[in-house]
């Protein structure tokens, strides 16, 4: 039999090279003797016996030594073992308790067992002392692992619990946090239809005044002939016409449409721009192939917002130049610049921001006529603090032939 290490209540079987702990409650000497003579070499543990003899005797033994078994007799002058037992039991509850005794009716052996006393042995066979102990000692250590496989499973069920518990808690916060973005999707829709029926509704408010301002310029123009402020005006109102129809036609979902492609001089463009707002420009001619009106629109929106973050026109330039297979205008300011995070959002449909211009379309309605020309358009830091937005257009080809 290998001794246990577990522990039941306080009590525990004898561990690896432990000496069995006996109490004998008895008051023949001899009969002491011949307990001690069948338990000698019978165990697979050395064993430390105590001898005490009466009530204070067994009690201070139980209390000073934490036997590991109680033998008794079952009938002593000033005591006996029932009353030994049920001090013990009370002491000591798991410690095994033996009665061995000279002669014990069957009916008074029945009632011990029923008491709970592990055993009983008569003095005339105590050749069943060894193997009586060795099962006490058994049973109890298999009560012990009993107890203690309870107990595990207890703390795994209590731990299965709290596990369970956080499952719970953390579905429901994941459950609420579902229900709000939800909400938040549902308010993000309501709220682009919103802008969408604006859009929508603006743009054809502004149709009927644009109308009639083109019939006035022309009234104007066949009244009093032609002049460089009424051509002006009239270049203004048809990029103010194409602005209306692009709102349009992004309310509704569409790319910006009508692109109408021949050569012309961009560096001419880029110069009446900079004279519509006071911003320098570059006096160099760049031919390019693109739509003049839908080109004028991409840097009017540009330089109007280069101005109002920097807060001045003299704080803005237009610079171009030429590159391998393509030409290169950068809108320059130095205002406070646009942050990194902002940078890849910037001309997002709706984007709203100071970095991206108030109506939140004018930078989406800038990349789609870029785009459409096979160009591109992005922004990077100024040097020294600001924003340089940049259109790259391809420059045509040696057998283009546009008219």
């Amino acid at each position: 039999m290998t001794p246990s290490t577990q522990t039941l209540g306080g009590y525990h079987t004898p561990r690896p090279g432990e000496a069995l702990r006996i109490v004998h409650l008895e008051d023949n000497e001899l009969d002491h003797e011949l307990v001690l003579f069948h338990l000698e070499g019978e165990l697979p543990w050395p064993t430390q016996v105590t001898r005490v003899e009466d009530e204070a005797g067994f009690r201070s033994a139980l209390l000073g030594g934490r036997p590991h078994l109680i033998l008794s007799d079952f009938a002593l002058p000033t005591y006996d073992g029932l009353s030994a037992f049920r001090a013990a039991h009370e002491l000591l509850p798991n410690v095994p308790f033996i009665i061995v005794t000279g002669a014990m009716g069957e009916e008074t052996a029945v009632d011990t067992l029923r008491e709970g006393v592990t055993d009983y042995i008569l003095k005339q066979r105590l050749e069943r002392l060894s193997p009586a102990v060795k099962r006490a000692i058994a049973e109890v250590d298999a009560q012990v692992s009993r107890e203690l496989a309870e107990q595990e499973v207890r703390e795994l069920n209590r731990s299965l619990q709290a596990r369970l518990e956080e499952v719970e808690r953390l579905r429901n916060v994941a459950e609420r946090q579902s229900q709000r973005l939800e909400i938040q999707a549902r308010q993000l829709e309501e709220a682009l239809n919103l802008q969408k029926t604006f859009l929508a509704e603006t743009s054809h408010e502004l149709r009927t005044p644009l109308t009639a301002l083109h019939g006035y310029l022309r009234r104007a123009e066949r009244e009093v002939g032609g002049s460089q402020t009424l051509q002006d005006a009239q270049r203004v109102a048809e990029n103010m016409t194409r602005l209306v129809n692009d709102l349009l036609q992004l309310s509704r979902g569409e790319l910006v449409q009508s692109i109408e492609m021949h050569f012309m001089n961009l560096g001419q463009l880029l110069r009446q721009v900079g004279r519509d707002f006071g911003v320098r420009a570059p006096e160099d001619d760049l031919e390019v192939v693109g739509d003049p009106g839908r080109l004028t629109q991409v840097f009017v929106n540009l330089v109007t917002n280069a101005i109002r973050v920097s807060g001045r026109a003299d704080l803005v330039t237009i610079e171009a130049g030429l590159r391998a297979g393509e030409v290169e205008v950068r809108v320059v300011d130095h205002g406070p610049g646009v942050p990194d995070h902002i940078k890849p959002r910037i001309f997002d449909k709706f984007y709203r921001g100071k970095e991206a211009g108030s109506a939140g379309l004018g930078l989406t309605i800038a990349q789609q006529v870029v785009t459409a020309h096979g160009g591109t358009i992005d922004v990077v830091d100024t040097p020294g603090g600001g924003a340089t937005f940049r259109v790259r257009l391809p420059l045509p080809e040696e057998d283009d032939d546009l008219g």
